[in-house]
């Protein structure tokens, strides 16, 4: 191989790290947030660097030819190794009680959950800067996409403290104004004789009802729509009855639950940081605050 290691970035070793783990260009560029054009011009750069083909077209993405295949392991311990410096520097700064934080939360979280409890933390605070990046995606906390994480499942990642502050119960809604115009139903039968929201290409909603024993398909669902702040908002419009987070929706004057419901799981919130930022006093301020005062809100 051809490798000029003066042209090769840590940078470089990231973008292809990135796109040969989610197999697009578009994908990459979303993780990494850079544009889809510039992944692209930084792919051939490190294939010029290199001077061998990383990556073939097929009708799904991006593959890795053997070269690519070959040097993804190496790459990725490069890159691991980055991250592992940054953070190292990161939580040794000890910047004391002032600063910025960055959480990531899912939609449905950051717009129904965290702004109230933001706001709170900043009134005893005032010199702790929180930034909230509200996204469905697992954004990955070993490369500094985020220093906490509220998750609604337990991060597996090396390197990373989690802790369960709880379960969040889940039930049944609908408007009021849907059940003045259709009646409130008092069986299963008449339950599921009603308008149902329900996910778009998402199956989640349609895999949990199967295994409750209901078979229903997407067509079942009279509304649809992936983004679960815009479902939720469907289900408060009147479009129907729908899932939602009780601590939720027990606040909302204008939902009502139905008791004539199906035993639902609950799901489980738990927090992550990174080892080395959680011993930073700020983060570490944040964590434990959202660890007492998060489960009061479920």
């Amino acid at each position: 191989m051809n490798i000029k290691l003066n042209q090769l970035s840590w940078d470089l070793i990231a973008v292809f790290v990135a796109v040969a783990e989610t197999g697009s260009l578009s994908a990459a560029a979303k993780r990494l947030h850079q544009s889809q054009p510039t992944i692209g011009r930084q792919v051939k750069a490190i294939e010029t660097a290199l001077g061998v083909s990383l990556f073939y077209r097929h009708q799904r993405g991006l593959g890795l030819t053997e070269d690519g295949q070959a040097l993804l392991l190496p790459a990725k311990a490069m890159h691991s190794a980055a991250a592992q410096f940054l953070l190292q520097v990161e939580g040794r700064k000890q910047e004391g009680l002032s600063g910025t934080v960055r959480i990531t939360a899912s939609h449905v979280i950051s717009n129904y959950v965290l702004p109230k409890l933001i706001a709170e933390f900043r009134v005893d605070h005032p010199a702790i800067q929180v930034d909230l990046v509200s996204s469905d995606d697992a954004q990955n906390l070993l490369f500094q996409e985020a220093d906490i994480a509220v998750r609604m499942f337990n991060p597996t990642q090396l390197d990373i403290v989690a802790k369960k502050i709880g379960e969040t119960p889940l039930g049944l809604y609908a408007s009021q104004a849907f059940l003045n115009r259709v009646g409130v139903p008092k069986t299963r039968e008449d339950l599921f004789a009603l308008d149902w929201v329900g996910y778009d290409q998402s199956d989640m909603i349609i895999r949990g009802m199967i295994e409750a024993g209901l078979t229903v398909d997407r067509d079942f669902f009279s509304v649809r729509c992936d983004d679960r702040v815009v479902y939720w908002e469907l289900i408060r419009a009147g479009c129907g009855v729908g899932l939602g987070q009780i601590g939720i929706g027990s606040k909302d004057k204008g939902l009502v639950r139905l008791e004539v419901e199906e035993h639902l799981p609950a799901l489980p919130v738990w927090l992550a940081s990174p080892h080395t930022l959680k011993q930073v006093p700020r983060i570490k301020l944040l964590f434990d605050y959202l660890a007492e005062r998060h489960p009061k809100l479920l």
